[in-house]
């Protein structure tokens, strides 16, 4: 196989080249054979463990910001406690739990299935490519905050440490690199052997968090009176500067609100309710009120008032479960970065990934090499850089309220275009909760300099990398027809003396308007040809799973004497594609396949295209220099396909760029 750079996997084509349809509503497989309240154990451990461990900093960092701006006052810790409360109850609760549960793509959900929820339903030429925009960005802001989660949880966990020991405060660095690095190396080994661990971790972590705001805040009970909005309004009112730089900080409070309507499809709408409701919304503001209640007590426990709520003998043991409960937040961000690059590649932002199946079993266990030592690079240099979670914490807002914008807006889109809401229902929504998302925004845009920085440097250069591709990809894809030419034409025009020899070839290729290279050069230089030809065309499609008996469509191309048959098998954007197994399945559906098809001695032939760069019109030289870099650096198809490496050929072509 050629090591230059290739163009564009063959044999797939994604959703934007052919409009795939609506699928019907689908129960996700994890689902089956599991009660509610097993998936909502199992929620417990995945889409909570972000937002449950904000407690460990989110007020440390309100009452530590901009030089200790808000003091530890009755006016600003009530303020304090009251933004905290109504922001997860507008921005958790109404939004994500109540309603964006309900704008499920195929039953998952996430920004970029959103973005390709609104551009498959919506009507017009600008809205559907407004939505993939929005999910791009989306995504690229996402892998920011992949960067940052891991660094400012396991640190702010570690950091507790210095409360029972104080003398172990150069300890904490190293200690929380070697643990992040023990996290990101076992990746490969996957998490389905400790994973089951993961609720049952996290329901303890809940409970505690529980037991250690209540004493605080039985002894303390004035500070419910916190939860009154009319003390958001006085905070305001006495000391706008000082509020507005508070809720760049207080937005730390809801980071990881985005998991619950991501993780949709893996646990599904009601477990996640279950367990909101149930749990984690009062676990988290027993504690958030406990912590207030112990800073009206004693003003020096801003220093850290989460571990300060425990006792003494109890501070140690607390940091172990806090540690353990903020690499469980951790795994479920780098699984999620895992997922939001495989739905780019399927749908055509990315090039193509490796992309390893850690269990036999649920097939949305994967992990991706290059991702996971992308991410391991990128945290250690944040270690390194901000060397503290109230360092780190300056850098984490943005990512977060950009997520929330986006996701408001997409979904208000879904609900005027899809779900008919009426103008009223619309504009009341994006005013009370995306006019709170702006509020945060523009809060966090103050922490530019300070290190907000960093994440619209990521999603800047990921948004660069992605439209990049897809450029590049449509500019090859295009070139790359002409030099094919028509499929049926070809078929047609087979000379008379052209040999056969015995056999099966597959070739896997986008689609059946042209011709696959591969078959064209056996044809044109060895003037042979299979007795039995099979063309497979894999189609991403704009929903996450397809059904497979929706799967596969069979034409005979018009001709039933040339030996040559295609196969289109439409798959989305989550599901594993795997070619053998199309075969198999065609070979159920058509008796002349079943005929035609030996899996056992068929052969694989790869179309592989060399790009070169040229001056060829439609990108700028630097993109190209880039489109061909990530070209060169893309994945084999045949592990993706699943193809069996002895019996796949590989033929190459050059295109210039």
């Amino acid at each position: 196989m050629s090591d230059q750079p290739a163009a564009p996997t063959p044999g797939t084509e994604s959703e934007g080249a052919r409009d795939a349809g609506a699928t019907r509503p689908r129960q996700h497989p994890s689902a089956l054979g599991r009660g509610a309240a097993g998936l909502a154990l199992g929620a417990l451990g995945v889409v909570f463990g972000d937002i449950g461990t904000s407690p460990l900093y989110a007020m440390q960092t309100v009452f530590s910001i901009d030089g200790n701006a808000v003091s530890p006052t009755p006016g600003d810790v009530y303020g304090v406690v009251s933004l905290i409360f109504w922001s997860v109850t507008l921005i958790v609760s109404i939004k994500y739990v109540t309603f964006m549960l309900r704008a499920d793509n195929d039953g998952e959900g996430g920004v970029m299935a959103l973005a390709a929820l609104v551009r498959r339903t919506v009507r017009g030429r600008r809205l559907p490519a407004f939505a993939l925009a929005l999910g791009v960005l989306g995504a690229a802001l996402f892998y920011g905050d992949s960067l940052i989660t891991p660094a400012i949880s396991v640190l702010s966990a570690v950091e507790g440490l210095t409360v029972a020991q104080p003398d172990l405060t150069e300890a904490v660095l190293p200690i929380g690199a070697v643990i992040l690095a023990g996290l990101f190396i076992v990746q490969r080994f996957g998490t389905h052997l400790v994973g089951r661990l993961f609720g049952p971790v996290m329901l303890l972590w809940f409970l505690i968090l529980a037991v250690l705001g209540l004493p605080h805040l039985v002894a303390h009970p004035e500070v419910l009176a916190g939860l009154s909005p009319t003390y958001i309004a006085t905070f305001v009112a006495d000391h706008p500067y000082t509020a507005f730089i508070a809720m760049g900080a207080v937005v730390l409070s809801i980071t990881g609100a985005e998991a619950l309507y991501a993780d949709m499809g893996h646990f599904g709408r009601g477990p996640i309710r279950l367990s909101w409701f149930a749990l984690v919304f009062p676990a988290l503001i027993i504690d958030y009120l406990g912590q207030a209640a112990l800073i009206l007590q004693d003003p020096q426990a801003v220093s850290n008032p989460f571990y300060l709520l425990a006792p003494d003998w109890a501070q140690l043991p607390l940091v172990v479960l806090a540690t353990a409960a903020t690499v469980i937040a951790s795994q479920a961000v780098i699984s999620g970065a895992f997922s939001v690059s495989q739905q780019a590649v399927r749908l055509g932002y990315l090039p193509r990934l490796t992309v390893k199946h850690t269990s036999q079993r649920e097939s949305g266990q994967i992990y991706v090499p290059a991702v996971n030592w992308l991410l391991f690079g990128g945290v250690l240099v944040l270690l390194a850089t901000f060397r503290s979670s109230s360092g780190l914490a300056t850098a984490y807002g943005l990512a977060v309220t950009g997520t929330l914008l986006l996701s408001t807006t997409l979904f208000l889109v879904h609900a005027a275009q899809a779900r008919h809401w009426a103008t009223w229902k619309v504009v009341l929504f994006g005013v009370v909760i995306g006019g709170t998302e702006v509020l945060y925004f523009a809060a966090n845009l103050t922490k530019i300099v300070s290190g907000g920085w960093l994440p619209l440097l990521v999603a800047a250069f990921v948004v660069t990398v992605m439209t990049t591709w897809q450029r590049g990809r449509r500019l090859v894809t295009v070139r790359r027809a002409r030099m094919e030419g028509s499929l049926r034409a070809f078929v047609e025009a087979l000379p008379d003396g052209t040999v056969r020899v015995p056999g099966t070839a597959v070739f896997p290729h986008p689609t059946d308007e042209t011709a696959p290279l591969a078959l064209r050069a056996n044809v044109k230089f060895n003037r042979v040809l299979h007795e039995h030809n099979v063309i497979v065309s894999l189609v991403a499609t704009d929903v996450p799973h397809v059904p497979r008996d929706e799967r596969l469509t069979i034409d005979d191309l018009g001709n039933r004497d040339d030996g040559i048959v295609h196969i289109s098998a439409r798959f989305g954007f989550q599901d594993p594609q795997d070619l053998p197994d199309v075969l198999r399945q065609a070979r159920g559906l058509s008796p002349e396949i079943c005929e035609r098809t030996d899996l056992g001695t068929a052969s694989y032939y790869l179309s592989r295209i060399i790009i070169e760069r040229g001056d060829e019109p439609g990108m700028s030289t630097w993109r190209k220099r880039l489109f061909v870099g990530l070209a060169h650096n893309a994945a084999s198809p045949s592990a993706s396909f699943k193809l069996p490496i002895e019996r796949t050929v590989v033929m190459g072509s050059r295109l210039e760029l």
